[in-house]
């Protein structure tokens, strides 16, 4: 901080367990990401190569050394996991990620299907290997799991080895644990809280309100994914009560009337 003011939440050091902030690189330059590292690292805990952009994005290697030597964890994301399942090539996804010297990856289902049997394997699997994250939830709008499955699937999940479970939304906020229009599925969100351990969970949250709901319903340190590198550092001060949507979540109430 550069000046002391009382009634800020209290944000943990990192390496973090919770309070995550997890960026998504959709293509950033090499240049953007170390631009990036310079304003938002502090802030970022995890970045995201999106989609499948990793098998081809240019100068992958200088960029994972630029996020790691920003204190950052870069993995690929799940849609890659899924191409590679998709042609038999889950070997070969392993030694990808070795290739790159990851030491974390996300493991999801939301483009195909893959029978969850079959999927807490991988998670074991590769749990041996690196740290992982499970995504949860579909990408396709027509694919619905009411409330006990996601939170059985969670649990499941965590206890095959994931560290955080994400909760699907997609880069724009409106599948998965919102509804079309972006708002928040609250039965879903509500029975996901009731049954998973809060800090076990990343709430890919895209959107300014999706941000704002989630710190006013869990607090400054929930965790928090799919954000736009030029977000993070307004995340930050949604989190710590210095902005307006959040100005007065965190101070004791007889400064609120």
């Amino acid at each position: 901080m550069n000046f002391d003011i009382p009634y800020l939440p209290e944000r943990g050091k990192k390496p973090r367990d919770e309070g995550i902030t997890m960026m998504m690189d959709k293509g950033l330059s090499l240049k953007e990401a170390e631009n990036f590292v310079s304003s938002g690292s502090e802030f970022t805990d995890v970045v995201k190569f999106g989609f499948g952009t990793a098998l081809f994005t240019k100068n992958l290697k200088e960029k994972i050394k630029v996020y790691r030597e920003g204190n950052l964890r870069p993995y690929f994301g799940g849609t890659l996991f899924e191409a590679f399942i998709l042609r038999g090539l889950f070997d070969d996804y392993r030694r990808m990620i070795d290739k790159f010297d990851l030491d974390l990856a996300e493991i999801s289902d939301g483009s195909m299907i893959i029978p969850h049997p079959e999927k807490l394997e991988y998670v074991k699997k590769l749990s041996e290997q690196v740290t992982v994250l499970s995504e949860v939830g579909s990408k396709q709008a027509d694919v619905v799991f009411p409330p006990d499955m996601w939170v059985s699937m969670m649990k499941t999940e965590l206890e095959a080895g994931a560290w955080k479970v994400i909760a699907e939304a997609r880069e724009s906020g409106t599948i998965g644990i919102y509804n079309p229009d972006g708002s928040a599925n609250i039965e879903l969100i509500n029975d996901i809280i009731k049954h998973v351990k809060i800090e076990n969970v990343l709430w890919e949250a895209p959107n300014k309100g999706q941000q704002v709901w989630f710190i006013k319903l869990l607090g400054a340190n929930v965790n928090l994914g799919n954000i736009a590198p030029t977000e993070v550092v307004s995340l930050e001060a949604l989190r710590l009560g210095l902005r307006g949507d959040t100005f007065f979540e965190f101070l004791p109430e007889e400064m609120k009337k």
